[in-house]
């Protein structure tokens, strides 16, 4: 396992990996526990890609989507008739057979080409934190589809099916208090009082963490920006 350390590192290793299979669409993980940065991680190596792909000649670089895994959290309502909502974030608070339905409606062939289709997927409303249906589209011109989430690599709760379907696996490290000063604020900035705030990152979204940090070592690469 190597360690990237820049954003051109992570882009050019998912380019060398979709140059290897022209032919198809590639899926990349990026996991990481909350707060860790992959969001902004998987944002900057999509831009990187798109921006490389405009500047040098056609094919040379792939295009690339992005597919964040928080448009499959459950609905807050139905968290609340399971009673998980105190525990949202958890690895059965999501819809995972949908997210594995549209991985592998990303992998399919009739999904990638000049006659593929468009594959929607659900976006996350992180002001009401809800899933907003259909909120990404991803069309047929995108060779490489960047996907971000908590549970990629976990083999647990239905999560043992998505790893499989990804070509490329990245996981993001971070120092814990970093990562947590990034959660709390984020919290704040989304609504929640800094005592909320606080609470649920360090409690929480920290049992989820230990979950997910104990996944790193499944991951191709690291990241450690």
């Amino acid at each position: 396992m190597t360690t990237i350390t820049s954003i051109e590192e992570l882009a050019t290793l998912i380019a060398t990996a979709a140059a290897a299979s022209p032919e198809r669409r590639i899926l990349v993980g990026i996991a990481g526990a909350p707060g860790a940065g992959k969001s902004t991680i998987a944002d900057a190596a999509v831009e990187y890609l798109d921006l490389a792909a405009r500047m040098h000649t056609a094919g040379e670089w792939p295009r690339a989507a992005l597919l964040p895994m928080d448009g499959f959290h459950l609905p807050q309502a139905r968290l609340v008739e399971l009673g998980r909502r105190d525990r949202m974030g958890a690895p059965d608070t999501f819809d995972v057979p949908g997210f594995l339905s549209v991985l592998g409606a990303l992998a399919a062939p009739t999904a990638f080409g000049p006659t593929g289709t468009t594959v929607l997927a659900p976006g996350f409303d992180r002001t009401v934190e809800e899933a907003v249906p259909d909120a990404i589209s991803i069309g047929p011109e995108f060779s490489v589809v960047v996907v971000e989430g908590n549970y990629l690599l976990l083999d647990t709760d239905g999560w043992g099916e998505v790893a499989p379907q990804l070509d490329l696996t990245f996981f993001v490290s971070l120092a814990q208090g970093i990562r947590h000063q990034r959660l709390i604020d984020r919290h704040v900035r989304f609504g929640k009082s800094r005592e909320d705030a606080e609470l649920w990152s360090l409690g929480t979204d920290e049992k989820n963490a230990v979950v997910i940090e104990a996944t790193a070592g499944r991951a191709d690469h690291t990241i450690a920006l």
